[in-house]
This record gives structure tokens, sequence and C-alpha cells, in this order.
């Protein structure tokens, strides 16, 4: 599967900054609904109202998941690959 990868960085209340990847399928271009994905991830760690829109989220580049990441865009509509500072 051809994937979209948007590159985030947010920055946390204690200052630090998070970066993670939001992975979607390449057709989904909306970027109001990429970072609702960034939003509910966010609040699955306990981040609700952490500023995540265009300046911190952004198209990256394109390729081809893997079969764990396919199988979360199935289960989700999205993957999360975290990258630093996320727990």
């Amino acid at each position: 599967m051809k994937v979209a990868i948007w590159d985030t960085y947010v920055t946390k209340t204690d200052g630090t900054k998070m970066h993670f990847d939001i992975v979607v399928p390449h057709s989904l271009k909306q970027a109001d609904i990429i970072h609702t994905f960034g939003q509910e991830y966010l609040s699955s760690l306990g981040y609700q109202g952490l500023k995540l829109d265009s300046e911190e989220c952004r198209y990256c580049h394109m390729e081809t998941a893997p079969e764990h990441v396919v199988s979360g865009i199935d289960e989700k509509g999205y993957f999360i690959i975290e990258m630093e500072n996320c727990r």
C-alpha cells in the first residue's frame, strides 16, 4: 500500500518537542482530517488541547508501507510512528 507520511512536531506543556509521523493512505490529502488523527493520538496520551495544525504537521513524502502499518491503517484509518519524546 502506498502511504503518505505527515511529519509532525508538537510542543508539550513542559516545553519539550514531541516528534511523530502520521501515516495515511496516499489518496487522503485533506490536512484537516489528518490533523484530527494527530489530535486523537495526542488525546490517547493525555495531551488534549496541544496545538496541531499546518505549522506542526506537514506532508513529507510517500512510500510503500510494511504490513503492520497497513494493518493499523485498516483498523483506525491512520498509523502513528513515534519518533521522539512521545511517551
